[in-house]
């Protein structure tokens, strides 16, 4: 019997403790690894691993997290994690759109606002999500902001008056501002030179989109004085030959970006001006390689001041349907081009002017063309001419009209020969 005991006893002791297991995962375990062991605890995850991981969190998901410890709460609060932030400001009866949740908005302003340099506000229609967005631009009186995003997800946002003084506060506030964009909103020309006279050294990117209150003098005001600026979005009436003139300056630094939005909601009720030949030369020579971007969405009759003279842009987009004349102006006046989309045309074949831009415009890389007719011999003698440097060519089938030389089964090939590569017409629009 005691040989009996002494037996089972023995055996019994074959079973490790809880220590003798964690000492021998620690033996075996070897030099460190990224694999957590039995044992880990996730609380004692480096604080940069765990600030990378919520950097990539929701602000629900970032704030539930932080209640799991003491060490993920700190990660929480630590400033490099609120240097960039987005608000989203919907109201659940007018939009789908997630939105930040009004405690944790608090929450942000009173313990992190001196972290934020990034920000930006998405706002719904609702008058109650401009006033949130007017709200919180108030209150940021003690960061420095070096982005500034207002979106309005859908018209009519932040057309109160009171949206301009809360801005204002922020232009004030932040004297290091580099990168602004603001769509449909009522910024003034007084806000805008409340923004040069604290920013002026720092703005590099203006981006504007819908802000009726704003004048040609206004941004002349911010060219004039914000000499680093670097990229510039507006709507084609703030565009004129002072403005261009001012970019061209010797202070001011080389122009990279022009986007310029050609917009009428009302045909035939929009007067567009001219600008000069001798303007755009003068930028182009100042920055010789700045992009000239131009986003059409104009009726037909509504083009002609348009490229009667050579005008230096690089990249068109025509979202309503254009004529063939206008076509052919591009042809003839628009050397620098790098890109051109046409969504749509009328019926009759576009071979002479799609010939022209090939034989005129040497910088051609990208073309996509939508509701329009090209025979498969002019496209063919199209793409011959421009080579390999055709980098994209977007084409729905439908655009392209056999002929007695090609159908559409010997297109593809033919055009793949000259590209240098395997082509297909697209079945939808790919731009």
């Amino acid at each position: 019997m005691k040989r009996g005991r002494t037996g089972l006893k023995s055996k019994c002791q074959t079973f490790p403790t809880h220590e003798e297991r964690t000492k021998r995962l620690k033996l075996n375990q070897g030099p460190p690894s990224f694999t957590l062991g039995l044992t880990e605890d996730w609380g004692n995850l480096p604080h940069h691993v765990v600030l990378q991981i919520f950097q990539h969190l929701s602000l629900v998901d970032r704030a539930r997290a932080s209640s799991v410890c003491r060490r993920w709460n700190d990660v929480f609060h630590t400033p490099d994690l609120w240097r960039r932030f987005e608000f989203e400001l919907n109201q659940p009866a007018t939009s789908y759109l997630r939105s930040t949740h009004p405690d944790l908005i608090q929450q942000i302003i009173k313990k992190h606002a001196q972290h934020l340099q990034y920000v930006s506000f998405k706002v719904d229609s609702c008058t109650e999500s401009a006033e949130a967005a007017c709200d919180i631009l108030s209150q940021l009186v003690n960061c420095t902001i070096k982005t500034l995003g207002l979106i309005s997800t859908a018209r009519p946002s932040f057309m109160d008056a009171h949206f301009v003084s809360a801005l204002t506060v922020v232009f004030v506030n932040s004297k290091s501002l580099s990168s602004i964009k603001i769509d449909d909103t009522p910024v003034d020309d007084p806000s805008l030179k409340v923004l040069v006279a604290n920013n002026s050294d720092t703005l590099k990117l203006l981006k504007m989109s819908s802000c009726p209150h704003v004048s040609p003098a206004g941004i002349l005001c911010v060219a004039d004085q914000c000499h680093g600026l670097r990229e510039l979005a507006l709507n084609y009436h703030l565009l004129s030959d002072e403005l261009l003139l001012a970019l061209s300056s010797e202070r001011h630094v080389h122009l990279e970006h022009l986007r310029i939005d050609v917009v009428s909601e009302n045909p035939s009720q929009t007067h567009f001006h001219t600008i000069k030949k001798s303007s755009w030369e003068a930028l182009v020579r100042h920055s010789p390689k700045v992009n000239i971007v131009m986003y059409f969405f104009l009726y037909e009759e509504e083009f002609e001041p348009f490229f009667r003279e050579e005008t230096p842009v690089t990249h068109l987009y025509f979202g309503r349907a254009v004529s063939k004349e206008m076509l052919g102006r591009i042809g003839l006046n628009c050397p620098r081009l790098v890109e051109l989309v046409v969504c749509a045309n009328g019926l009759e074949p576009l071979d002479e002017e799609l010939i022209r831009i090939a034989e005129r415009c040497k910088s051609l890389t990208a073309i996509g063309l939508g509701e329009c007719e090209v025979t498969c011999s002019g496209f063919v003698e199209f793409v011959k001419m421009c080579g390999g440097r055709l980098t994209q060519l977007s084409i729905m089938e439908e655009v392209l009209i056999p002929d007695s030389t090609y159908n559409m089964e010997q297109i593809h090939s033919e055009v793949s020969k000259h590209l240098g590569r395997i082509w297909f017409p697209d079945m939808m629009p790919t731009w």
